[in-house]
C-alpha cells in the first residue's frame, strides 16, 4: 500500500490528460517539483502550529505540480508543442531542481554530508493509518479516482474532453475549448503528483532527500495504460504493481535474488497488456 498510494497519484495523472488525447510522462517531475514547493513551506515556516504547517505545506506540494505540468500544458495550448517530449525533458530538470537544493541551499548541517534538509517538525509529518507506514495520501489516491470517474462519465465536462479528444474543430463549434480543457486536465492531473511527491517526502522519508522517488512517475504511466486509461481500474492495477515492487525488495533482502526481477516482471506485463489488446483489436475487425 505504501507503494501503490505514490503510483495511483502518479497514474490518475496520466489518466487525465489522455481523456483529451493527451500523452504525458511527466507524472514523475511533478512529483519531484511538488516535493519542492512543499518542503520549501516547511523550512520558511517549520516553527509554525501544525494547523496551518500542514495545510500549507500540502497546498504547496500540490500547487506546485499542477503548475510545473500547467508549463506543459501552457505549451501544448498555446505553441503546439507536443506535451510527450516537453513532458519527459521536464522531468529532469525537475529531479535536477531538487538535487541543487538538498546539496546546496537546503542542506542539513547535521546530516554528516548526506544530501537532505533538515527532518519535518511533527507538524509537517503527513497522518499515517492504523499505525502502519500507510499514509493519508492513499484515501485521497482513492477519492480522487472515484471523483474523476464520475467528473468524466456523468458530466459535461466528461462530454467536453470525448469531444475534443476525438475531434477539435466539432468541439469548439459546441463551445469547447481546447485551450481550456488542455490547461486544466494537465494542472489537475499535476496537483495529484504533487502531491504525492510532499506526502511521499513527509509521511515516509520525514525530509526531503535524494532518491525520493524510484520511478513513481513512470510507473503510474505504465499502470496508466494497464488500466486503459480508466480512473478505477487503475486502483487495484497500482496496488498489484506496487506490490511486485515490494516483493522485488523483499526477494533481494531475503532470497538474494535481484530485485530487478520485480521490474522484469513489470515490462512483461505491459508487453502483455498491450499484445493482448492489439490482437483482441485484430480480432474484432476480423469477424466483426
Amino acid at each position: 500500500m505504501v507503494k501503490a498510494t505514490p503510483i495511483l497519484l502518479c497514474a490518475l495523472a496520466v489518466i487525465l490528460p489522455a481523456r483529451l488525447g493527451l500523452i504525458t510522462v511527466g507524472a514523475e517531475g511533478q512529483l519531484y517539483f511538488g516535493a519542492l514547493t512543499g518542503t520549501a513551506v516547511v523550512i520558511s515556516f517549520s516553527n509554525g502550529p501544525a494547523i496551518l504547517l500542514m495545510p500549507a505545506m500540502l497546498a504547496a506540494g500540490a500547487i506546485g505540480g499542477a503548475l510545473w505540468s500547467g508549463v506543459a500544458g501552457l505549451l501544448r495550448a498555446r505553441c503546439n508543442v507536443n506535451e510527450t517530449i516537453s513532458t519527459l525533458l521536464m522531468n529532469y530538470v525537475a529531479v535536477l531542481l531538487v538535487n541543487y537544493f538538498i546539496y546546496g541551499p537546503w542542506k542539513d548541517p547535521a546530516s554528516l554530508g548526506w544530501p537532505a534538509t533538515i527532518p519535518f517538525p511533527a507538524g509537517a509529518l503527513v497522518p499515517t493509518l492504523l499505525g502502519t507506514r500507510v499514509h493519508v495520501g492513499l484515501v485521497v489516491g482513492i477519492a480522487a479516482a472515484v471523483i474523476l470517474h464520475v467528473g468524466v462519465t456523468r458530466t459535461r465536462w466528461g462530454i467536453a474532453l470525448s469531444v475534443l479528444a476525438g475531434n477539435r474543430k466539432v468541439g469548439a463549434m459546441a463551445g469547447f475549448s481546447f485551450v481550456f480543457q488542455t490547461m486544466l486536465v494537465m494542472a489537475i492531473g499535476g496537483m495529484l503528483a504533487g502531491f504525492a511527491g510532499i506526502c511521499e517526502t513527509s509521511a515516509i522519508q520525514g525530509r526531503l532527500q535524494a532518491g525520493l522517488s524510484v520511478g513513481y512517475g513512470l510507473t503510474g504511466f505504465l499502470v496508466a495504460w494497464l488500466s486503459g486509461q480508466h480512473f478505477l481500474r487503475a486502483v487495484p492495477i497500482a496496488i498489484l504493481v506496487g506490490g511486485l515492487i515490494a516483493a522485488g525488495d523483499a526477494l533481494q533482502l531475503y532470497s538474494k535474488i535481484p530485485s530487478d526481477s520485480a521490474t522484469i516482471l513489470q515490462g512483461f506485463l505491459f508487453v502483455a497488456a498491450l499484445g493482448a489488446s492489439g490482437l483482441a483489436s485484430r480480432w474484432i475487425t476480423r469477424h466483426g
